[in-house]
């Protein structure tokens, strides 16, 4: 594996973005130079994240989220 994370990823398995792999060596991201822990989804080419909207749920259980346009900077967190 490479030491940059993928250009696009989602913490939804049923999305194709998905990547248990990656995902496991604990993806961190930086939006608008804050960092973030409720991403759910981003794409570095396009400039978006998607993010939980506070605890809200839609009918099926899943969180709600919204898309904010911006800088996207993923990294691997460091293990130690």
């Amino acid at each position: 594996m490479s030491d940059t994370p993928p250009d696009r990823l989602s913490t939804d398995p049923s999305s194709p973005y998905y990547d248990a792999d990656v995902l496991a060596r604990d993806v961190g991201v930086r939006f608008k130079g804050v960092e973030r822990n409720n991403v759910e989804e981003y794409c570095v080419s396009e400039g978006w994240v998607r993010m939980t909207a506070g605890n809200a749920k839609d009918r099926h259980g899943n969180p709600i989220t919204i898309k904010v346009s911006g800088p996207v900077e993923p990294y691997f967190r460091s293990k130690e």
